[in-house]
């Protein structure tokens, strides 16, 4: 018995056939499933031979009738869908970039019987020992990074970013090395300089779309390490030099120094972007947007 027979066999015994009733030409919880392994067919990224890395972060787009529809069930119906992804995940030997997250909204642009899904890569992240999150401490750090929509207040010298349990910032990824880079913060009078040293990683660093071994980093540098991104708010930092373990070094002949123009876009690799949406139920609209629905509806 295939991953989607089993959950539609499991789904039926919990609703004792109840979307069969109220969905006959509505959005199929099955229609849903399968769309959800194909999305982590797509997005699958080979790390290595025995490593396939594939998004974890899922949101369900769905028209407001559907929405309504679905939401008396939505407990159960989320539920019978994480556990068919890990199903698929461990079939296909698959390694999740995190912990699973499956979320349902509705979108104004979609019209009944047509669902979207957005997929990325997000890996669970552990902030260092003893550092306060609040709103204050963030607001007071010389330096903030952005690591999956959470902000990291950094206090010199810096912070060393990596997978590993001895790494300050741990960064579940299975891109990321257990060291994988440090963030150095030099505090210059009343300015603030950071820069970023790889640290002998696999997979190495790039920096607004530049591969380095390092650079200085100004307000809004992209940094990705792995399939993570890194975003550094630094609204004192200056230009200067790439910098070494002991300080500011001139950079070997041919290689790029310092920060250039933030990248083209949010992220290097399409496992770690904001989706590749795929509509399902009829041809793709010429532009979704990106926003929630008028009333922000989601579970």
């Amino acid at each position: 018995m295939g991953v989607l027979q089993r959950f539609e066999q499991r789904l039926e015994e919990a609703v004792s056939g109840a979307f069969a009733r109220v969905f006959q030409s509505a959005v199929q919880p099955v229609e849903i499933a399968a769309a959800l392994q194909r999305e982590l067919d797509n997005g699958a990224q080979i790390l290595s031979r025995d490593r396939v890395l594939v998004p974890n972060d899922f949101t369900v787009e769905l028209a407001q009738t559907d929405f309504e529809r679905l939401a008396p069930y939505g407990g159960t119906l989320s539920g019978e869908l994480s556990e068919l992804v890990h199903e698929h995940v461990a079939e296909q030997h698959y390694t999740l970039a995190g912990p699973l997250k499956l979320e349902f909204v509705h979108q104004p642009d979609l019209t009944t019987g047509r669902f979207r899904i957005r997929s990325r890569a997000s890996a669970a992240v552990t902030p260092a020992a003893g550092v306060r999150m609040t709103d204050t401490a963030v607001a007071k750090a010389p330096v903030v990074l952005e690591v999956n929509g959470v902000r990291h207040p950094v206090e010199p010298p810096g912070v060393i970013i990596g997978r590993g349990t001895d790494a300050q910032l741990r960064i579940n990824d299975p891109g990321v090395s257990r060291q994988h880079a440090q963030f150095r913060v030099f505090l210059e009078g009343s300015s603030v300089r950071v820069a970023i040293e790889d640290l002998g990683s696999t997979n190495g660093i790039v920096v607004d779309g530049r591969r380095v071994t390092h650079a200085v980093l100004t307000d809004g540098s992209r940094v990705q390490l792995g399939n993570t991104l890194v975003i550094v708010r630094n609204p004192h930092a200056r230009p200067g030099p790439p910098v070494g373990p002991t300080g500011p070094v001139a950079p070997a002949a041919g290689s790029p120094a310092g920060s250039g123009p933030p990248g083209p876009g949010l992220h290097a690799a399409p496992p770690s972007g904001q989706g590749r949406p795929g509509e399902y139920g009829g041809p793709p609209p010429a532009a979704p947007p990106p926003h929630a629905g008028p009333r922000g509806g989601r579970w």
